[in-house]
């Protein structure tokens, strides 16, 4: 059994009896175990082998099956798992243990996943570049063990890399979804806000009534773009049709360099590739931002977004607080003209690739790219771009059409390359 298949592909042969849930669950505790990237801090071993024998009884019954039935995979610590503990990696909820599953979790249990385990975090979710903190220590990239997976959902996109699940799920306020996926060369989604519920994620205590959601979002990381569609309408339900179903219908918008925030060479050069393959692919590319859109204003409005955020969280309202949200409200009237007439929009997603692990060269730029779909609230995905250190596109959609950003993501694997094994070389590596 090979640890690199998509979600999509081991579902499919469970299904079919041509792979055995519970000896994959057990091959998967086999690497998590072995693995020195230490992505993977807690376990449910007796668990989850009796839901993947269970799966497997099912199969051979002929029962009715899920769209992930017996599909072994792990998510982000800061959702609830029934039997294991919530730390969002602080020592002082190291022993607070989840009776309950969070909604997202839960939806997974209910298409049939088997939840193996949760990844590690930053400490308290607290960084978008880096995954380390006092209880579980620090996450290595799989790629390049001096360098970061990103944050704060690091341990998600280092256990995908490395072959230690199949799926993942985390969270994205700042870009912690897409900079560790872009960092680990794995595709991460974040959903237009709301699409996804965010009950059972925060950290232990009482159940919490965030006082404002937006612009934090839940969403999955995976080894394709197909797997995050099966993943998001597992957990969000139902999505709008994309708009095109062939590559060269695409209407795409681009930028992949800005003086307000540099790319560098690297990211630049595999950009541009991408790009221009597209082109000979027949897709037809708009260069420039949309009209009214200025990227280093809202940069910094989306930095006020957070800042928002987190007073709500403390039940205040800083100063400025109306001027910004009609700032907001602009930026999504902008983009939502633009992406009438273009179907998604192209960038970086984050100026470059994954940084030694104690870095600050340029550090809080890495949140520039991110914020161009976060202020206005648009699903965006970083999808991989091959290579030792791998560079993320990001694809924006247009608002509640978060398929069509997926369906172009999809398409283009096979045009731009797509997920490739740590140590396997450059180019598109699935094994299916």
């Amino acid at each position: 059994m090979t640890p690199f298949r998509t979600a999509t592909d081991v579902a499919a042969r469970i299904r079919r009896g041509e792979l055995s849930a519970r000896e994959l669950t057990e091959e998967l505790f086999a690497r998590i175990d072995a693995s020195p990237v230490n992505a993977v801090i807690a376990t449910c071993r007796d668990a989850a082998l009796e839901a993947a024998a269970e799966a497997d009884r099912a199969v051979a019954r002929g029962d009715g099956v899920g769209p992930l039935h017996g599909v072994p995979m792990t998510v982000k610590d800061a959702f609830a798992v029934r039997g294991l503990p919530t730390t969002w990696g602080e020592p002082a909820f190291a022993d607070c243990v989840a009776d309950e599953d969070a909604a997202v979790v839960a939806r997974l249990r209910a298409a049939g996943a088997v939840i193996v385990g949760k990844s590690n975090v930053h400490h308290l979710l607290a960084d978008f570049g880096r995954t380390e903190n006092p209880l579980h220590g620090r996450t290595l990239n799989p790629r390049d063990h001096t360098r970061t997976p990103g944050g704060s959902s690091g341990g998600a996109a280092a256990a995908l890399a490395d072959g230690l699940t199949y799926l993942e799920y985390g969270s994205d306020l700042a870009g912690s979804i897409r900079i560790p996926a872009a960092h680990c060369g794995v595709h991460g989604l974040k959903p237009t806000p709301g699409t996804v519920p965010l009950r059972g994620f925060q950290p232990p205590g009482p159940p919490a009534t965030l006082a404002r959601e937006f612009p934090s979002a839940a969403g999955p990381l995976a080894r394709s773009a197909a797997d995050l569609r099966l993943a998001l309408r597992v957990t969000g339900g139902p999505l709008r049709p994309a708009r095109h179903s062939r590559l060269a219908d695409f209407r795409v918008g681009v930028v992949l360099d800005d003086p307000a925030c540099p790319v560098t060479g690297e990211v630049g050069e595999a950009l541009s590739d991408a790009v221009d393959a597209l082109a000979r692919a027949g897709v037809r590319v708009r260069e420039g931002w949309p009209p009214d859109v200025d990227p280093a204003a809202q940069a910094e409005a989306f930095g006020f977004q957070v800042e928002l955020f987190f007073a709500g969280q403390e039940g205040r309202e800083p100063a400025g607080t109306a001027e910004q949200e009609r700032r907001r409200a602009a930026s999504a009237a902008a983009w939502g003209r633009y992406l009438t007439g273009v179907d998604v929009f192209l960038c970086p997603t984050v100026f470059t690739t994954a940084l030694p692990h104690d870095s600050r060269d340029r550090y809080d730029d890495q949140v520039f790219w991110i914020a161009q779909a976060s202020l206005p609230g648009l699903p965006a995905l970083s999808a991989p771009l091959g290579g030792t250190r791998p560079a993320g596109l990001q694809v924006v959609g247009p608002a509640h059409e978060d398929d069509t950003a997926i369906t172009f993501a999809e398409l283009a694997e096979d045009v731009i390359g797509g997920f490739v094994p740590p140590g396997a070389g450059s180019g598109r590596v699935l094994d299916r």
